[in-house]
């Protein structure tokens, strides 16, 4: 009688990892043709607060999230350059756009044990409409 309930458990412990397993949860693909994480639709900005290079190949903007600031950075600053010249400095932009997780953030974050990783994020964003906000002047 203990033989055949050693040897039942010797087998319930084999096979119960393998009935359990659900599958490996998908992770979000990460980049500016990764999965999109959500949209965000006419964010008001600082037409100030929006970082351009000179050349208009690199852009990002900075949002507070109660820690720190997560980073945003363009996908497509190049297409956008012209219509974030041709607001007035003192005018307020209004900013549409698909969020991604950034490559090199979810990289460095999961190779990092840091608290600092947890409190602020890095995204890139393709922006499909930058314009003058309807609101005006700051």
């Amino acid at each position: 009688m203990g033989y055949k309930i050693r040897k039942l458990l010797v087998v319930l412990i084999i096979l119960l990892p393998v009935v359990s397993y659900t599958g490996c949860k998908k992770q979000a693909r990460c980049g500016c043709s990764g999965d999109v994480l959500y949209s965000i639709t006419d964010q008001i900005f600082d037409h100030s607060s929006i970082h351009y290079n000179a050349s208009g190949t690199n852009a990002y903007f900075l949002i507070y999230s109660g820690y720190y600031y997560d980073t945003y950075y363009f996908c497509n600053p190049s297409e956008m350059f012209a219509a974030y010249n041709s607001i007035n400095s003192n005018d307020q932009v209004k900013l549409s756009g698909d969020l991604y997780w950034d490559c090199s953030y979810v990289s460095q974050a999961s190779q990092s044990n840091s608290y600092q990783q947890s409190y602020y994020k890095v995204y890139n964003i393709k922006v499909t409409k930058i314009q003058s906000s309807l609101y005006g002047k700051k």
